[in-house]
């Protein structure tokens, strides 16, 4: 009975005949670069492929820096190196120390060649990329039903608005009728009147994504009444329809993030208009109190009312001053007539006659203080303190002085 070995043994034995085999170990490959990916560490991993197969290769960062042009998809290269097993996965690949370009592979000239096209077109011309809607409430995707592009837009979608509703065209992403689908699902979903349509797929090699490269996709997406956004592969993967399409994603989580606005932050900034537009409001509500309360007083100082109130108070006041000017008028008077009464008592006739003096005149009322005024026999009147006399001239008698 043979032997029976571990994986590791058989995987060492292996290596250990690839070692022995002197072709293996000094190698020249062409053929063309796919699934390029170009490691944090300074390693690149790719794909070397012609018509009928392909085969892993890597390089690493020792030899990688000293390449003359940047790797990428699509290239025709000439690969020396060795080829060994990878023991731990029991599999083998080529070990590239060297890598010369032989021309671009044929998929990568006919996408430079459709992306001068197109550009002469004016297909990526700015002022035809429409903006994405910054709310929107219906969202069209076009990609496959199973896989993580789908499931990665749904979950941040629901994440970040689960309101939003999501319409999937599933069509095919890859091979023969993956154009006619794409193309399909664009003119479906632009015709259901949605906010914006997701064109895209999850990354792969420019083969797998060869069908966003496509003329009639292109024409599709820029025919698109509906703004579209594209989310074709990896960030570091472009395609045609990235260039037409109105705003390119580099990830189709990407495309959910700018196509589903975050219904949290909405309501945090309708919180914050709220809380401004309460603050407006009380600042307004206070100046305008203050400015009726002005209003108010104004209005009672103008009020007829208190017009008249304040006239009739005035007049009061007035009168109030009128009479005590009057009483101190007739205060000043009486006293100044009490004044001139005394003085006028002091030069009456009736004073000197209580003092036994008389006061003498004729009939017709004429005082008599001389003997001229009178004639003989003439009748006088003498008033006395008590009465009158009347008495008759018999005799002027002149005093001499």
């Amino acid at each position: 009975m043979a032997g029976v070995y571990s994986v590791t043994q058989i995987n060492i034995y292996i290596k250990n005949m690839f070692k022995q085999d002197f072709v293996l170990n000094k190698v020249s490959i062409k053929g063309e670069i796919s699934n390029c990916k170009h490691h944090t560490s300074g390693h690149i991993y790719f794909t070397l492929k012609d018509e009928l197969g392909s085969i892993s290769a890597v390089m690493f960062a020792g030899q990688a820096k000293d390449l003359a042009f940047q790797l990428k998809e699509g290239q025709k290269v000439v690969v020396n190196g060795r080829i060994d097993v990878y023991e731990r996965d029991g599999k083998y690949q080529l070990y590239a120390n060297e890598i010369t370009l032989e021309g671009a592979g044929d998929l990568y000239k006919r996408f430079e060649e459709l992306k001068k096209n197109l550009e002469e077109m004016g297909m990526f011309a700015s002022e035809y990329k429409r903006p994405i809607p910054a709310f929107s409430r219906r969202i069209g995707i076009v990609t496959a039903s199973t896989g993580a592009a789908i499931q990665d837009i749904i979950n941040i979608s629901k994440r970040r608005n689960p309101y939003v509703q999501l319409i999937l065209f599933p069509a095919f992403v890859q091979g023969d009728n993956a154009k006619d689908s794409i193309v399909k699902g664009i003119e479906t979903l632009d015709s259901m009147n949605l906010d914006v349509i997701i064109v895209g797929r999850g990354g792969g090699s420019i083969e797998d994504l060869w069908a966003f490269n496509e003329e009639i996709v292109a024409k599709a997406i820029f025919n698109c009444n509906t703004p579209v956004i594209s989310a074709v592969g990896h960030e570091t993967d472009f395609t045609i329809a990235d260039f037409v399409s109105d705003l390119r994603a580099p990830t189709p989580s990407a495309a959910a993030e700018l196509a589903v606005a975050d219904i949290h932050l909405i309501e945090e900034q309708i919180n914050s208009y709220h809380h401004v537009l309460n603050q407006n409001f009380d600042r307004i509500i206070y100046t305008k109190r203050n400015l009726l309360e002005k209003y108010y007083l104004k209005l009672n100082y103008l009020n007829p009312i208190n017009q008249i109130n304040d006239k009739r108070q005035r007049i009061m006041d007035l009168e109030d001053k009128l009479n005590y000017a009057i009483q101190n008028k007739l205060k000043y008077k009486k006293h100044e007539l009490a004044i001139l009464c005394e003085r006028l008592n002091g030069l009456s006739p009736l004073s000197k006659l209580s003092q036994g003096y008389a006061y003498a005149e004729n009939l017709k009322g004429n005082a008599v203080n001389t003997i001229n005024n009178v004639e003989l026999y003439e009748h006088l009147k003498i008033h006395v303190s008590d009465g009158v006399i009347v008495a008759k001239v018999v005799e002027k008698t002149s005093i001499t002085r």
